[in-house]
């Protein structure tokens, strides 16, 4: 079945976990105001000043994504959702096979994706969170929350860690 990136930013996970899904004949739903978490605002450790657009006086990685979906030729593949984490589950009704959890940082940006969209992963399905980092000293906390979460639901088992990469399974009830 299909299945969502939460964070596609300028689309390097997306081009990896895009052409998985070109290769098992499904889609990729890549979710991203585009606007930049936290720590890509200017004065911020991330920013990138190409990513700044004058005009709207704001981060705008849209573009970078449009072309880096197109150069890998996923543009049938990856349908991108321009939008709120929030606002795009508000509607959703459709089960997927796989949710990825790169979004914002804050604890509060990290559960809403939680809260949000791990109600959608099939049973069976795979819900894979970034960035945790069980020791506050290698990093920020939030994503680590939530994968906590996740476990404590009883509704997901882990199936591997891989650096700061986890990976759980939605138990089949």
């Amino acid at each position: 079945g299909p299945g969502l990136e939460i964070g596609s930013y300028c689309g390097k996970s997306t081009v990896y976990l895009g052409t998985a899904f070109k290769a098992a004949g499904s889609l990729l739903f890549a979710l991203d105001h585009h606007r930049g978490s936290e720590e890509n605002q200017p004065g911020w450790d991330y920013h990138d000043t190409d990513l700044w657009d004058k005009a709207a006086d704001a981060m705008d990685t849209l573009p970078f994504l449009r072309r880096t979906l197109r150069a890998a030729r996923l543009e049938e593949t990856v349908i991108p959702l321009v939008t709120r984490s929030t606002l795009a589950a508000r509607f959703w009704t459709m089960p997927l096979s796989f949710v990825f959890i790169d979004g914002g940082h804050t604890f509060e940006a990290a559960a809403n994706d939680y809260r949000c969209w791990a109600p959608h992963v099939q049973p069976g399905g795979i819900l894979a969170i970034h960035d945790i980092f069980p020791d506050p000293a290698d990093g920020g906390q939030a994503p680590y929350e939530i994968y906590k979460l996740a476990l404590a639901s009883g509704l997901f088992e882990e199936l591997a860690t891989v650096k700061t990469l986890a990976v759980l399974r939605r138990i089949l009830v």
